[in-house]
C-alpha cells in the first residue's frame, strides 16, 4: 500500500513536470527559459555532487572540472566540421565528425567518468579536508590544460559558435534521469552501502562494504552527470570557455547541496532552484550599480546560518513525502 502510494506521488510529479515544460515553452519568454534551463541544470550538479558528497561523505570540490571535461568533449563532437577545419587542430577522423547531440552528451558524460575513475584511485585514498584539496587542485589542473591546450581548445577564447542545441525538454529529461538515478541508489542495498560508510567507516567495512571502491563508483556516477550538465551548459549559452568551471562554481554547488542537507535528493532539488533564482534576482542590481558579487555574498550568509542553526541542512537526509514500508518489527525502515 505505501509503496503504491509512492509511486503515485512519483507519477504525479513526473506528469505535472511535463505539463509544466510544455506550457512553459509556449507561454515564457527566452529569459525567462533560461533562467528555468540554468536553474535545471544546476539541479542535476547539485543532485550529482550530492552522490558523492552527501551518500559516502566524500567532500569534493572538483566537480566543475568533470563538467568541463563533459562540456568540451560534447562541444567538439557537436562542432560543424566546416569549423574544426578552420579553428581546430584535431585528428583527421575527429575533424570530419559531426555527431548529434544525444550520443555526444553521452560521450560526453562517459569522458567525464572515465576521468573519474582514473583520479579517483589515487586521490580517494585522502579524507577530510586534505580530500577537498586534492580534487581543488585537480579543477586547477583541468582549467591550465584547457587553456594551454590551444590547438582544440582554443585557449582562453574558448569554443565560441555552438549549435544552441540545448531547450527545455532536454534540461527537464536529464533532471528526470538524475532524479530517478540518484533516488534508485538512495534506497537500494548499494545506498544503504554509501550512507554506511559516510556514518561510520569502520562499522561499514566490519560489515563487508569495499569502502575504497563504492567511494570511486559514487565519484564515477557523479561525475557522469557533471558531465552531462557541461555538455548542457555548453549548448544553452552557445560557448565554453575555462573561466566558466571556477572555484567559484565549485562553491556554489557545495553550498547547494549543504543547504539542501547532504543526503536529501529532495534538498538539493529545492536548494538548486532557490539559489538559481536569488542569483538572478540580484543581477540586474550587480549591473545597474556596478556592484558584483551580491549573490555569491548572500549564499554565503545563508550557508553560515544553515550550518549554525541546522547543520544537517534544511532536509537533512530525508525525503519529505516518502514512506518508507514498514519493518518486520512494525516500526519504519
Amino acid at each position: 500500500m505505501i509503496m503504491t502510494r509512492n509511486r503515485l506521488i512519483h507519477c504525479a510529479l513526473f506528469i505535472a513536470g511535463i505539463a509544466f515544460t510544455a506550457s512553459a515553452g509556449m507561454a515564457l519568454n527566452e529569459y525567462v527559459l533560461s533562467i528555468i534551463n540554468f536553474a535545471g541544470i544546476f539541479i542535476i550538479l547539485a543532485i550529482s555532487l550530492n552522490i558523492t558528497n552527501g551518500f559516502t561523505g566524500l567532500f569534493s570540490l572538483g566537480h566543475p572540472g568533470f563538467m568541463a571535461i563533459g562540456g568540451y568533449v560534447t562541444a567538439i563532437l557537436t562542432f560543424p566540421v566546416s569549423k574544426k577545419a578552420m579553428f581546430l587542430e584535431v585528428p583527421p577522423w575527429l575533424a570530419s565528425m559531426e555527431m548529434p547531440f544525444l550520443p555526444a552528451l553521452l560521450i560526453g558524460g562517459a569522458c567525464a567518468a572515465l576521468t573519474a575513475i582514473l583520479v579517483g584511485v589515487p586521490v580517494l585514498r585522502l579524507r577530510g579536508h586534505y580530500l577537498a584539496v586534492a580534487t581543488m587542485g585537480f579543477l586547477i589542473i583541468v582549467q591550465v590544460l584547457i587553456t594551454n591546450w590551444e590547438t582544440v581548445t582554443r585557449g582562453p577564447l574558448g569554443l565560441n559558435g555552438l549549435q544552441p542545441l540545448t531547450h527545455l525538454w532536454w534540461v527537464y529529461a536529464w533532471v528526470v534521469i538524475t532524479v530517478y538515478v540518484s533516488w534508485k541508489i538512495k534506497f537500494s542495498s548499494y545506498g544503504r552501502s554509501m550512507l554506511a560508510i559516510r556514518e561510520d567507516e569502520l562499522a561499514a567495512q566490519c560489515l563487508g562494504i569495499n569502502l575504497f571502491r563504492t567511494r570511486v563508483a559514487a565519484l564515477a556516477i557523479g561525475a557522469f552527470f557533471a558531465g552531462i550538465a557541461g555538455g548542457l551548459w555548453a549548448h544553452l549559452v552557445t560557448a565554453i570557455t575555462p573561466a566558466s568551471f571556477s572555484l567559484v562554481l565549485a562553491f556554489n554547488i557545495v553550498v547547494m547541496v549543504v543547504v539542501g542537507g547532504t543526503g536529501s535528493i529532495t534538498g538539493s532539488f529545492a536548494a538548486a532552484i532557490l539559489f538559481s533564482v536569488i542569483t538572478e534576482i540580484f543581477r540586474p542590481l550587480e549591473e545597474n550599480f556596478d556592484i558584483y558579487g551580491i549573490g555569491e555574498i548572500l549564499m554565503a550568509l545563508i550557508l553560515i546560518l544553515i550550518l549554525i542553526y541546522r547543520p544537517s541542512g534544511i532536509f537533512g537526509n530525508k525525503e519529505p513525502g516518502v514512506l518508507s514500508p514498514p519493518n518486520k518489527k512494525g516500526g519504519c525502515l
